[in-house]
């Protein structure tokens, strides 16, 4: 498949191919993926927002270790699988889908306890409208945890510019402080970790 293609459809899966797209970045992501879950220290009465939860591969641990899971996607297909896949939960009131993106956030001001995205940033149109809409839904003392590879690393991929912003760790951490973040940090498993997760409070 064209890398334009590929692009197109990390950006926004969609179709049969959606499908296979997502279960590739769940088994691509699984580490980075599981060390941001870690990050968010999550306990019992959280209410957690994921946004663009694609393959929703964290979905089950979120809602294992939280009170309340939503997730707010792009693609129209992801938010229909994620409400046949987790009927039950919604139907429990512990969780809830929705369509949307990171910059107009469909939820109520100080909603959750915690936020997270992984591998999102990219298809961000502003970090700075991203991160103050994520502060303004996030209750004061709540925590954001961002999971990303950096701009040295996704440029090797050859993605196409038009779909693909590569980001550096400083990008993120300078949006997050001129959002109203707090202790904006980097954290990785390992010193030679290939990636990114940063931690910052509201």
């Amino acid at each position: 498949m064209a890398p334009r293609f590929i692009a197109r459809q990390l950006s926004h899966p969609s179709g049969y191919i959606g499908v296979a797209i997502r279960h590739l970045m769940n088994r691509h992501n699984a580490r980075m993926n599981a060390f941001a879950i870690r990050q968010l220290h999550l306990e019992p009465s959280d209410r957690v927002l994921e946004i663009g939860f694609g393959g929703g591969v964290i979905l089950p641990a979120l809602l294992n270790a939280a009170a309340f899971v939503a997730g707010v996607d792009r693609s129209s297909d992801v938010i229909e699988w994620a409400q046949r896949h987790f009927a039950k939960a919604i139907k429990a009131g512990r969780a809830e889908f929705r369509q949307g993106n990171v910059e107009s956030l469909p939820f109520e001001k100080a909603a959750f306890d915690k936020v997270c995205t992984v591998n999102t940033v990219y298809f961000w149109t502003s970090l700075d409208a991203g991160f103050a809409e994520i502060h303004r839904v996030l209750k004061p003392g709540g925590r954001v945890v961002v999971g990303f590879l950096p701009k040295e690393r996704m440029e090797r991929m050859g993605m196409p510019a038009d779909i693909f912003t590569t980001r550096a760790p400083r990008d993120i951490i300078e949006a997050l402080t001129k959002a109203g973040f707090c202790d904006a940090r980097v954290e990785r498993p390992e010193p030679k970790t290939p990636w990114n997760v940063i931690v910052a409070a509201r």
